[in-house]
């Protein structure tokens, strides 16, 4: 019996199985024997029940099983991150979302710190710093919690870069307790930071996404800690403030950077449409790095 398959099968979806039930049923030696396919007998039913083993029986069963190279295990869930280009694609919107926040924040913070009467206003009138804290926080638990959201074009975007203006007005009303060149100097050691350890990760053996729930102990202590040094009024205590905070936001920088690109780590699944999540995580971690630095140079004045 010729069995001649002329389309592709793919054997994920099942098909080989009928196949081998078509096999099986049509065999000599089983309890059943079935004709698929063949010519009709032109020898009447008597030879066919007369002689079992005929010489129709004894040709030897051909199966022709043609694959087709194109199916693959990418081709059963496409658009994975797992994939290269998927992944590419993600890494390149991240990194193009992060470059224009840092632009629009540096932007914003030279206003605060190059403009003598802007900056003499906001430290005339501290209101304006507390009034932009609703809003900032709104933004930042809506892009936090609402995934359908963050995945809606433009909807994510237009959330992205109001809670970046936001974000820089803070930074500015924060900046004009600072010199100029204290604001310029804590720029440039937050932009060497974040360079090596952004390379740090991509080269490094070492898993950083395994520290995310230790990461997050620390740094519920050091909120802890940041409310009680409101009410102490103490040089070292507030050194030792901006040194832990340093550390801390340096490991979730290389954490986050990790999540982003994937790959070999333990915990890299995120999708590849929440570019803006990664985005705002990594660019979180920027600034929280440098208000600690900016605190460390200016205790060191």
């Amino acid at each position: 019996m010729d069995v001649e398959v002329s389309e592709p099968i793919d054997f994920s979806s099942g098909d080989h199985q009928h196949l081998v039930r078509k096999a099986s049923d049509s065999y000599p030696g089983g309890k059943t024997a079935r004709s698929y396919g063949t010519a009709p007998s032109t020898e009447g039913p008597q030879q066919a029940h007369g002689n079992p083993h005929s010489k129709a029986g004894k040709r030897a069963d051909t199966y022709v099983v043609q694959i087709s190279p194109e199916t693959t295990t990418d081709d059963v869930s496409p658009g994975t991150f797992s994939e290269t280009a998927v992944r590419r694609a993600f890494i390149v919107k991240v990194f193009f979302l992060l470059s224009i926040q840092l632009l629009i924040t540096g932007a914003i913070i030279s206003l605060f710190v190059f403009w003598d009467a802007l900056r003499s206003w906001v430290i005339k009138h501290p209101w304006f710093n507390y009034s932009l804290l609703p809003a900032f926080f709104v933004v930042f638990i809506i892009l936090a919690c609402c995934g359908k959201l963050r995945r809606q074009v433009p909807a994510n975007y237009i959330l992205l870069g109001l809670f970046t203006v936001l974000q820089g007005l803070l930074l500015g009303t924060v900046s004009v307790f600072y010199n100029a060149e204290e604001v310029l100097w804590a720029t440039g050691a937050t932009a060497l930071v974040t360079l090596s350890l952004s390379l740090f990760a991509l080269q490094t053996k070492w898993d950083f996404t395994l520290l995310n729930g230790t990461l997050f102990v620390l740094l519920f202590v050091l909120i802890i800690y940041g409310i009680l040094l409101i009410f102490i009024r103490s040089y070292w205590l507030h050194l030792l403030y901006a040194g832990l905070g340093t550390v801390l936001f340096s490991l979730y920088l290389v954490m986050d950077v990790q999540l982003m690109v994937g790959g070999r780590h333990h915990h890299s699944n995120l999708d590849p449409e929440e570019y803006v999540f990664a985005a705002l995580n990594i660019y979180m971690d920027i600034i929280n790095l440098f208000l600690f630095i900016l605190q460390l140079i200016g205790m060191g004045r």
